[in-house]
């Protein structure tokens, strides 16, 4: 029985692939490379390239390997183009997964595993956030993620599929073999570092009055490695025939601008200018995860939740790639 990851060539789907790979999951991934790398897929895996809303596509695929669950990590995720352009997110994040659900009922898969988003909670009302938090996004990425979710519940009631969808902080870091490269990149921990390689002339430190200890905003970092082990755990559950579910995934610690760029400057043994700029309008001053129900439902637990570990495995892939996959 094989795994469909869906988006298994971008940066999280493809560590998840990795990893099931080592556990001897046969694995088949489908990605139409807006933002993926098909470099960073295994040349042993079975590669699909094609939009996961091409219902033709993904039936014959069903149609000629023995699916038990599907993975889905296919999604646009830049919060100011979904702003500017929220048609787009809809269309891909919301009306190409009604697609790909439909198809995957028809065709009697019922174990789906999601990459969702703490941008569902919106502006927090409380810190730590813990799933029981109001839910109400402040812009068409959140609102698109959001909308998948009630999708999933409601498919849940009507056609017996059982789901967990994992609501990520901030996933950064890197495998020996797969990391982060985006175009273009809008994560802290990626442009520190680039300002460290002299790719960036400085990093913009986007307000330094906030209500924290050193007037930085404060989130919670989440190492790949620990996230991709979520999903395989969020498998599991799903295999053992257990309820739907909506689970955070956080370290459940924050740590702030000026700690990332203090600890990225210590373990790259480089200068990294910074300049202050104004807030950015929406940006709360912290934001940081109640991850007990991942430990609780999942038996899930971080292993690498120390800043330190973070930002030395993205380092270590940032010089062995320095020019990302290309």
């Amino acid at each position: 029985m094989a795994i469909l990851v869906t988006g298994g060539a971008g940066y999280i789907g493809s560590v998840v692939v990795e990893d099931l790979r080592k556990n001897g999951e046969e694995v088949l991934v489908l990605d139409n490379l807006s933002y993926g790398h098909k470099q960073a897929v295994d040349k042993n895996v079975t590669f699909y390239e094609g939009n996961i809303g091409d219902e033709k596509l993904v039936s014959q695929i069903l149609k000629q390997h023995e699916i038990q669950a599907c993975m889905h990590f296919s999604a646009f995720a830049y919060v100011g183009e979904s702003v500017e352009n929220p048609k787009i997110y809809y269309e891909n994040n919301v009306g190409q997964t009604l697609r790909l659900l439909n198809v995957l009922i028809e065709n009697n898969i019922k174990k789906f595993v999601f990459s969702s988003t703490c941008a569902t909670y919106g502006e927090p009302q409380k810190v730590p956030i813990d799933e029981t938090h109001p839910q109400h996004p402040t812009n068409p990425y959140g609102w698109s993620k959001f909308m998948v979710e009630r999708i999933l519940e409601s498919y849940d009631a009507a056609y017996g599929l059982k789901f967990v969808a994992l609501r990520y902080f901030n996933a950064c870091g890197a495998t020996r073999k797969c990391g982060e490269d985006h175009d273009p990149e809008t994560h802290l921990i990626p442009l520190v570092l680039f300002a460290a390689q002299g790719k960036l002339p400085f990093i913009s430190i986007f307000g330094d009055d906030y209500p924290t200890l050193d007037g930085t905003a404060i989130r919670d970092y989440i190492h790949i490695a620990d996230l991709s082990q979520a999903h395989l755990l969020a498998l599991e559950h799903l295999r053992q025939n257990k309820n739907s579910e909506f689970i955070n995934l956080g370290n459940g610690q924050g740590f702030s601008v000026k700690e990332v760029i203090e600890t990225a400057r210590k373990i790259t043994g480089r200068n990294i200018e910074v300049k202050i700029a104004p807030r950015r309008l929406g940006d709360p001053s912290r934001l940081v995860a109640d991850a007990k129900k991942a430990r609780q439902v999942l038996g899930w637990k971080p292993r690498f939740p120390d800043l330190e570990s973070i930002i030395e495995s993205a380092w270590a892939w940032h010089l062995a790639n320095p020019n990302g996959y290309d």
